[in-house]
């Protein structure tokens, strides 16, 4: 019974090891995704989530080493969190470093037209924007004015917005089709008030 305790809890690898791990492993995988590009976080298609889900069983052992104990798994977790965190705040307060770890928003669609550089650039094709358009309720690409893929990996699409005279015209589409159906409203009361008479 001993032992199982001592397996759970006691560590076989130093707690200073335990630490600079994950700290070596999380600083491979900041600049490994900004060199892989916002594609892999995107998760466009099937080879994208497989990529994620492998790198971080992939990355595991670098992780813990020798070690499976409970106490080496919490060390390891929070030294994690307490890096991100660390990053994350201290990237708040320097714009420049942020942008120069995080890259600048993609323009990929602009004015309704595809921007083809930015979409070979970070290996995108028509059919994979159209999908995430499609996720995001838009019929197809026709409909987008401007798509940015954002730094974070996420699409952001916004609609065409009607030209005044297409809104115009619309307005007199329904203005001449509410005049129909009142004309043809008081036909059958006239056809109606005639039978009677």
């Amino acid at each position: 019974m001993q032992t199982l305790w001592h397996d759970i809890f006691v560590l076989s690898l130093p707690v200073a090891e335990k630490i600079i791990r994950p700290i070596l492993v999380y600083a491979f995988l900041i600049i490994g995704l900004r060199l892989a590009g916002k594609r892999e976080l995107a998760q466009l298609n099937p080879f994208d989530l497989i990529v994620l889900l492998t790198l971080s069983n992939t990355v595991q052992n670098a992780i813990i080493g020798d070690d499976n104990s409970v106490t080496g798994g919490i060390l390891g977790a929070t030294t994690l969190l307490a890096v991100n965190y660390l990053v994350v705040r201290f990237l708040y307060d320097h714009e420049r470093l942020d942008q120069l770890v995080e890259g600048q928003p993609d323009v990929l669609i602009d004015g309704g037209r595809l921007n083809q550089a930015n979409l070979k650039r970070v290996l995108l094709t028509k059919a994979e924007l159209e999908t995430a358009a499609h996720r995001q309720g838009f019929a197809s690409l026709a409909d987008v004015d401007r798509a940015i893929l954002e730094t974070g990996g996420t699409i952001s699409f916004f609609a065409k917005k009607p030209t005044p005279d297409s809104s115009r015209h619309e307005e007199l589409l329904t203005r001449l089709d509410r005049l129909t159906n009142d004309v043809a409203t008081l036909q059958q009361t006239v056809v109606a008030l005639t039978k009677r008479g």
